[in-house]
């Protein structure tokens, strides 16, 4: 599926084509395609997105799967308008936003994961404990941390948990850009992004 927005069937949107609220994280482009490449999702998967912010995994993933379904939960009102916001701004039309704080409104969900990805979220350990007892067999989790504590966390989440086939990558990523009259290679903040399989 595409939009008028964005035409292609490519992921990477740019960045500065989603609408924004300060303060408001945002996946970087180039972050956003590892975290969709770990995620090997299915024409028909259904994918979590818990603390999905402004909401650029489920426009993304919405505009590559068309037929796959994505609940985007976050706890903020005003965040949850702007993912809705997003969404229709690209044309998105299978994306449910919940409102709530994960892991407590996760039991609220009706249809189980094929793949979820976390973004964040303080309790992360439980929050890990509550997606792995909803996700389907051989379903997938991708979760991202920006420091070596919620490394360690989702680390051992994932061995106590039994995960199959563990991955982890740390983005490396430099972008051009144009400051006064020179050029300049800057860094994009690098993150740890985890995958394991249930395969039970």
């Amino acid at each position: 599926m595409t939009s008028l927005l964005w035409p292609y069937i490519t992921p990477g949107i740019p960045d500065e084509l989603f609408d924004r609220l300060p303060g408001i994280p945002l996946s970087k482009r180039e972050i956003r395609l590892l975290l969709i490449a770990q995620m090997r999702l299915l024409p028909n998967s259904v994918l979590w997105d818990i603390g999905a912010g402004t909401g650029t995994i489920p426009v993304e993933v919405g505009l590559l799967c068309p037929s796959a379904r994505i609940i985007a939960v976050e706890r903020d009102e005003e965040v949850a308008s702007l993912i809705r916001r997003n969404c229709d701004r690209f044309e998105v039309k299978n994306v449910e936003v919940i409102e709530g704080s994960a892991p407590e409104c996760l039991h609220e969900i009706k249809d189980a994961p094929h793949r979820v990805c976390i973004e964040g979220g303080r309790p992360m350990k439980e929050i890990l404990q509550a997606v792995w007892h909803s996700l389907l067999p051989s379903g997938r989790v991708v979760a991202t941390s920006a420091n070596l504590e919620g490394l360690y966390t989702i680390s051992q989440s994932f061995a106590s948990l039994q995960a199959r086939n563990v991955e982890v990558v740390q983005s490396a990523v430099n972008r051009l850009e144009t400051r006064g009259f020179s050029q300049t290679f800057t860094a994009v903040d690098p993150i740890f992004i985890l995958s394991g399989e249930k395969l039970d």
